[in-house]
């Protein structure tokens, strides 16, 4: 069984300090042979914005025919399942709120349908994590991002206690993160943790 990983870099600013996070957890995820990563760069395709058409309570399905389309069955299908956003102006950048206001479709499935997310029993089986990086060093400058973050990761079938956060404070100028004293080193063992849970969890051997 391959534990399959889909990963999310929201940034509009390629290669900045969340983006490199990201990539330092993917980096260390491919180590293992079982992991296949399926990397999203969000603001590179097409993911447009909600509409609010509700036409997803009737049939549990999106009308907006773009990137995201597959993208909500490998949702489904993903056992690891990472965002990284910076802040912006005290909450996530615009891109990762389109991506997570597009789960609306799950919204609908799981309050309005009443259908099952996924599978029972994959129910307690996949995890997430947020990535998180803001200029400011404010103890509560990730609050808002993380309600919205912890709204769409239970939309899409994961506990709270499932859900993993690594928050970076103090990266403002692109590039920042790779001076901050325990970003790299906490990204890896995260990384390395996520796997080895969801192999624990999943009953996956080496």
């Amino acid at each position: 069984m391959k534990i399959r990983v889909l990963a999310y870099a929201t940034s509009p600013r390629r290669n900045g300090n969340s983006e490199t996070v990201l990539d330092w957890m993917l980096d260390a995820m491919r180590v293992d042979p079982d992991t296949v990563i399926t990397k999203v760069v969000v603001p590179q395709v097409d993911i447009r914005p909600c509409k609010g058409c509700n036409a997803c309570e009737k049939t549990g399905e999106c009308v907006i025919d773009d990137a995201m389309q597959p993208l909500y069955e490998e949702t489904i299908a993903s056992d690891i399942i990472l965002i990284a956003a910076p802040v912006y102006c005290m909450g996530l950048c615009a891109q990762a709120k389109v991506l997570i206001d597009r789960g609306q479709m799950f919204r609908s499935r799981k309050y309005v349908l009443k259908l099952p997310i996924v599978p029972e029993d994959r129910v307690g089986k996949r995890m997430a994590c947020y990535i998180g990086t803001a200029g400011q060093d404010w103890d509560y400058v990730f609050d808002a991002s993380l309600a919205a973050i912890d709204c769409y990761f239970h939309l899409i079938g994961i506990r709270k206690k499932d859900v993993k956060n690594l928050l970076i404070r103090s990266v403002d100028e692109k590039g920042a993160v790779y001076h901050h004293p325990t970003a790299q080193e906490e990204a890896l063992l995260l990384a390395s943790s996520l796997i080895c849970e969801i192999r624990d969890r999943n009953q996956i051997k080496v």
